[in-house]
Formats: C-alpha cells, sequence, structure tokens
C-alpha cells in the first residue's frame, strides 16, 4: 500500500514538473536556432505593446506619456534599437517596415533631429539621444535606408542629435555640461546628469568612428573629460548619476544606475576601437570590469538600485535596462576583443537567468534571478520585453555579419549623413567648432569644486531616471 502511494506520489511530481517546464520558455542557448526560435517568441510578445501600427494611432511610440499610458515618448526609441539589433542578430525582417517609419516619423521633419513638439513636455537630452542612438545603430548594422530617397540617412539623423546638443553645451553652470532636461520649463532642467551626458559622448564617438570625423572625437574626450572632472565618474569607475546647477554640480547624487553604465563602456569602447589609444583601453576595462562587479552578482544581472532582495520598486523605465547593458556589452565585445572572455561567459549566464523568467508565449519577467517568472505586470511590461529580447539576441554574437563589427562609410555602411544637419532651427547654432585646450582646461578645473556627495544618494532615487 505504502510502496504503491509513493509511486503514485513521484508520478504526480514528476507530471506536475512536467506541466511547468511546459509553461515555460524553452530554448537552447548552444543552438543558435533554438535561441532564434526563443527571440522570436519574445519579439512577438514585445510587438503586442505597441498600437502605432494601427489606424488613427501615432508611429513610434509605446502607448503613453501618462497618465494616457505607462511609457514615455523615450522608451519608443529605445524599442526601436532594440528591434534593429534583433534584425541584426537575427536577420528575422519582420519589423523593419514600421522600423523605418516610425524613426522618420519621429525625426520630425524638417529638423529632422528627434525633437517633435508633441513631446516637449517630457523632452530631455537623454530622450533625444536614446532616439539618436536608434538611428545610429541603424546606419552602423546596415539597416535597410528609408525607402523614399526624400527621407534622411541614418547617420545625417545622428548628426542632427550631435548638433543640437553641442549647440545646448553650456559653461554656465558647472563648467559646461548638458543639462537633463531642454525646455527650461521642464522640471529637472537644473539637473545636469550623467546619462544626457554619456549619451552625447557615445553618439559623438560613434559618429566619429563612422565619418572619420575628428571634431565628433574632440567631442567625446570633452564630454568624458568634463563627466570625469565634475566627479560623475570615479577613479574606480562607479558612474553615479548627476547634481544640480544651483550647487554647481557638487550635489552628486551616488546612486547607480545600469544605463549609465552601459551607455559610457560602450562610448568608451567605441574610442578604442577607433583611436586605439591606451587610456581609452583603460578606461574600457576599468568601466567593464566594475560594471560586471556591480551589476552582476553570481553572474545574473541586476538592477541594483530599485530590485532590492525584498521588493522591486523600479519606475516603468527602469525595467528596461537590463537590455540596454546587454546589447552594450555585446558590442563592446566586438569592437574591443581584449574584452570578450570576460563579457561573454556573463552574457551567457545572465540570458539563462532572463530565460528562467519567461514564460511560453514569450512574457518575461523583470527578476532573472529567481529562477521563475515573477509577474511583474504593473510597471510597463514593454522594457521586460526589451531587455530579454536583447539578452537573447546578442548572445548570437559569433556570426560572420556580427563579428565585421559596426559598419563604417569605408567598410560597407550605405548610410548617408549632413554635417550641417539640425542646425539652426530650435535655437540660433554655428557649424561645430573643435575642442580647444581650454576647453579642457575649463573641464579639469571643475573637479577642484567637487566638495562631496550625498551618503543617502537612495533619497531621491527617481533623479535622472525618473521620467518628469
Amino acid at each position: 500500500m505504502m510502496g504503491s502511494l509513493t509511486a503514485a506520489l513521484l508520478l504526480l511530481l514528476l507530471s506536475a514538473a512536467g506541466i511547468n517546464a511546459q509553461t515555460k520558455l524553452q530554448v537552447n542557448l548552444d543552438s543558435p536556432d533554438s535561441i532564434k526560435s526563443a527571440a522570436k517568441t519574445v519579439a512577438a510578445n514585445l510587438w503586442s505593446y505597441y498600437d502605432g501600427y494601427k489606424p488613427g494611432r501615432t508611429p513610434g511610440i509605446l502607448p503613453g506619456p501618462p497618465p494616457g499610458g505607462d511609457y514615455y515618448w523615450w522608451q519608443g526609441g529605445a524599442m526601436w534599437g532594440t528591434l534593429i539589433d534583433y534584425w541584426h542578430y537575427t536577420r528575422d525582417s519582420t519589423y523593419n517596415d514600421e522600423t523605418i517609419r516610425s524613426i522618420i516619423f519621429q525625426a520630425d521633419a524638417p529638423r529632422n533631429a528627434f525633437m517633435p513638439s508633441n513631446w516637449t513636455a517630457s523632452l530631455g537630452n537623454d530622450d533625444q539621444g536614446f532616439w539618436g542612438m536608434a538611428a545610429m545603430l541603424a546606419a552602423e548594422v546596415n539597416f535597410p535606408n528609408p525607402p523614399n530617397p526624400k527621407d534622411p540617412g541614418y547617420v545625417a539623423l545622428a548628426q542632427a542629435v550631435f548638433n543640437t546638443q553641442a549647440e545646448r553645451w553650456e559653461t554656465s553652470f558647472c563648467n559646461g555640461g548638458l543639462r537633463w532636461q531642454v525646455p527650461h520649463t521642464n522640471g529637472g532642467y537644473n539637473y545636469k546628469n550623467t546619462v544626457a551626458n554619456v549619451v552625447f559622448l557615445n553618439i559623438a564617438a560613434r559618429l566619429a568612428r563612422y565619418t572619420k570625423n575628428e571634431t565628433y572625437a574632440q567631442w567625446a574626450e570633452k564630454a568624458w573629460d568634463w563627466t570625469e572632472g565634475v566627479g560623475y565618474i570615479k577613479p574606480d569607475y562607479n558612474v553615479f548619476d548627476g547634481g544640480h546647477t544651483e550647487h554647481n554640480c557638487t550635489d552628486i547624487n551616488e546612486v547607480q544606475w545600469s544605463a549609465n553604465a552601459a551607455v559610457l563602456v560602450h562610448g568608451a569602447a567605441i574610442m578604442y576601437n577607433y583611436t586605439r589609444a591606451p587610456k581609452w583601453r583603460d578606461r574600457t576595462a576599468g568601466l567593464l570590469n566594475r560594471t560586471i562587479e556591480h551589476f552582476f552578482p553570481e553572474g545574473i544581472m541586476v538592477e541594483r538600485p530599485c530590485e532590492l532582495p525584498d521588493r522591486v520598486q523600479c519606475n516603468v523605465d527602469q525595467h528596461s535596462f537590463k537590455g540596454y547593458m546587454h546589447r552594450a556589452l555585446a558590442t563592446v565585445a566586438v569592437v574591443a576583443p581584449f574584452t570578450r572572455p570576460t563579457i561573454m561567459p556573463v552574457l551567457k549566464s545572465s540570458t539563462k537567468g532572463a530565460v528562467s523568467s519567461c514564460l511560453a508565449d514569450g512574457t518575461c519577467g523583470f527578476r532573472w534571478n529567481t529562477g521563475n517568472y515573477d509577474g511583474d505586470k504593473n510597471r510597463g511590461p514593454a522594457g521586460q520585453q526589451m531587455s530579454a529580447l536583447a539578452a537573447l539576441s546578442t548572445l548570437l554574437l559569433d556570426q560572420e555579419h556580427v563579428e565585421l563589427g559596426p559598419l563604417t562609410n569605408e567598410t560597407g555602411g550605405t548610410s548617408k549623413g549632413d554635417a550641417a544637419a539640425g542646425i539652426g532651427d530650435y535655437k540660433e547654432a554655428s557649424p561645430m567648432r573643435p575642442v580647444t585646450v581650454g576647453d579642457k582646461v575649463s573641464a579639469a578645473f571643475v573637479t577642484i569644486l567637487v566638495l562631496g556627495s550625498f551618503v543617502g544618494s537612495l533619497v531621491w532615487l527617481g533623479a535622472g531616471w525618473g521620467e518628469k
């Protein structure tokens, strides 16, 4: 009797385990075909949150901004960047046509600098920059060019973003840097944060590499010098969030968001690839080692400031950050090959965690270190989908067309540029000028002004990444 009962219980447990396995996303991370199949499922789930292709809806944006929907304007740009990378790694063109249409629509002709008047209330330099980085990525991977020859090329769109932001660089406060917000009426206009400045650095570095125009490289150097000089990048490569103009940017908020580190290590690696300078190699290595140490405990990514052991208090924006990190590290492994042995094991272990959070229909959770779907649907689930899709896609790194690295206009890139794009529209502007020795000295002097920082930086958790 006892033996038959034990056998029946064992059968029940095995059956339950089988049912549980079937409810989870099945993928063999050693099989490119299996990864592509799983990524396709997750991409379809991500797409279910987008309605901009429907009649009467706005192309390019996820539903929002609040209270009309969960998402701010910038996350549309982040989604298209994710889907461009998805195409690059998998060659699934399902979403290409809408991606092209959305990027051109949101570029906002004739300025074409991703500054549409409809989104002024949530227009930050970082928001604009995420759209610019998506356009730059499209150029680097030879994403299909817009079919209408009158539409701007992707490089021209990135140049328009760069030009408008270079014109906003100011020295009246904090001896340089970009403010978080563009319109002075927006909350946060008095905050000069890391993300606005490292996104600018990232775009400048990639334009330098793509066009071989040294002025872009000088601006990337200037952005690094200022961000480091003001104390947002520390000698141990901790990357802090920002400070306020009324305090001359000395009231540094020491919260560390993964998106800041991701965009910065990507930009540094691009500069190393372009210049082969030892300082950029050192910066890339230092940032990479600290990033993995801080954000990948036990090899699985955790958004440390808000993904706490006992609760998750991340907002909608922060739910998408893991994807930016995976995408950035994958590119770093290509453009700075010395990093590859460090990066690849972490990408794989973290992706394994991401997959464990996904259901069979491609619905993925936010926590990747629990082994199960967490049911987190209340804070913008498109962000979780972007992150899981990025993790899966970037494991397909070992393909010839990927290992060639981001293209340039000398290595097969077909996107057309316009060095004067965006100039003279939003505000009076002049063509970009080379960085002078005086600019660099001014940035260096800011270090002297750094008097201290807020130890209790989590009191202001949303600063810099909590929208408007």
